[in-house]
């Protein structure tokens, strides 16, 4: 996993992590400043940090949304971090 990118595998790890060892606030769980949720199936899960939001999808298929490329560094860093953690 280099800076900028993050596989598959690596988010669903990062969200199982979080979901696994991260406080749970109402719905979500949260670690080292990564909130973590899933939808009513469970079939599409979410990461977020700040203004980012990443979502997992049910066949293998992401997408990430956010406003500042500062955040999604420093998003790569905390999950970088979570794995690390493991």
């Amino acid at each position: 996993m280099n800076e900028h990118q993050i596989t598959l595998m690596d988010n669903l790890s990062a969200f199982n992590e979080i979901i696994t060892k991260g406080e749970r606030v109402d719905s979500e769980y949260q670690l080292s400043g990564v909130k973590a949720w899933h939808d009513y199936d469970g079939y599409t899960c979410y990461i977020g940090y700040k203004d980012l939001t990443l979502t997992l999808l049910f066949h293998g298929k992401l997408s990430m949304d956010y406003q500042d490329k500062k955040t999604l560094a420093e998003f790569y860093h905390k999950i970088k971090k979570i794995l690390k953690a493991k």
